[in-house]
């Protein structure tokens, strides 16, 4: 199907007088991209890519959404306003991807290829590769954008490349397995999926410390937009956790099924997150203290929410950057300063063990 074709179909799809918010899903599994509407958790389009879409980011101005299909060696340009496919772009198997803060950069980490381009944001130029070692997994910024940080899964390194003398700065290793990163006050926060914890690396003196123990599959962490925590996520034991932002200890956590994996956050300060293994979502109220699921295609991977009513300015505010290396204009109001205990028994380096959502063998699959 001719994609400018595809786009007038969604736009009959998706009515320009609609302004409900949207949510877009990378289906993975079966190469395309779910759009369902935020209020009924519904899909009211499917967009076919090519082959494997896994991470997707907002431009920084905040007017396209691009979606690296790996397998596809392309992105997609679409409007998260309407779901329409812009553009594509030919980009060398693009895994995860991220702009830099000054918006100069586009890093692409190639799980596959065993590289790490730096691309210019505007033109999507090849400014420099690097071939760091097995797996590039995922990418975090210092905040002025001099350095970038990424997770080697393969070798259980985190590598550091200058921007400005575009040359690897050092590597140190973490554990085994290595995926989610971010940049938080002043040290890189790293998800061992290997294992069962996060640690703290030093990205001055390369010192690196284990912070806290959630479970099995230790994936992926984000900052909540309002800066009150941090959540984090295991994708065998199948966890979601609050973090203490100050002290990193785990101040609560949710056994939601299904392998939570990539978050994304809405004006209520709800937390949405694909369920890897589940060909679903799921929709966490840390507020009420509760959470519900929708349905979605095969093996969901990343996830945006796109406001467009009341908070729409909340998308400009959490440009999809899961390096958390873009500071918000202000906290939102909805979270509140505390949070109940954590279950018994769930203590830092001491957590229940449950039966695995998936057998150990995938835990480190892309």
């Amino acid at each position: 199907m001719h994609w400018r074709r595809l786009a007038l179909l969604l736009a009959l799809t998706l009515p320009a007088g609609a302004r409900a918010d949207l949510v877009y899903v990378l289906n993975s599994g079966e190469a395309s991209i779910s759009v369902l509407d935020a209020a009924t958790r519904t899909e009211r389009a499917r967009i076919p890519v090519l082959r494997e879409p896994h991470h997707l980011v907002l431009t920084p101005d905040g007017t396209q959404l691009l979606v690296a299909d790996s397998g596809g060696n392309e992105v997609f340009y679409l409007d998260p306003a309407t779901g329409e496919v812009l553009r594509r772009a030919p980009i060398s198997n693009p895994y995860h991807l991220e702009f830099s803060p000054d918006g100069r950069f586009l890093v692409v980490a190639s799980l596959r290829r065993g590289q790490v381009d730096v691309l210019d944001a505007r033109t999507l130029d090849l400014l420099h590769r690097f071939r760091p070692g097995d797996k590039p997994s995922h990418v975090a910024f210092s905040p002025d954008s001099r350095m970038v940080y990424v997770t080697i899964q393969g070798d259980g390194l985190v590598a550091a490349f200058d921007l400005e003398r575009m040359e690897q700065a050092w590597s140190q290793p973490v554990g085994p397995e290595p995926a989610g990163i971010i940049w938080h006050r002043g040290q890189l926060l790293v998800g061992i999926m290997g294992s069962t914890h996060f640690v703290a690396l030093d990205p001055a003196s390369q010192a690196v410390v284990p912070v806290f123990t959630l479970g099995r599959g230790a994936h992926t962490i984000y900052p909540a937009p309002d800066g009150r925590a941090l959540y984090a996520t295991s994708r065998v034991d199948s966890r979601v956790a609050e973090i203490d932002p100050d002290t990193l200890a785990v101040r609560r956590w949710w056994a939601i099924p299904g392998g939570p994996d990539c978050l994304a956050f809405d004006p209520q300060g709800r937390v949405w997150m694909t369920l890897r293994w589940s060909r679903r979502i799921a929709i966490l109220d840390p507020v009420a203290d509760r959470w519900e699921t929708a349905r979605v295609g095969r093996s969901p991977h990343g996830i945006f929410f796109k406001p467009l009513g009341r908070g729409a300015d909340f998308a400009l505010a959490m440009p999809g950057a899961t390096s958390g290396t873009r500071p918000l204009p202000a906290p939102l109001p909805q979270r509140p300063a505390t949070a109940p205990p954590p279950p018994p028994g769930l203590v830092p380096g001491s957590i229940p063990v449950a039966p695995p959502v998936l057998p150990a063998s995938l835990r480190g699959a892309p």
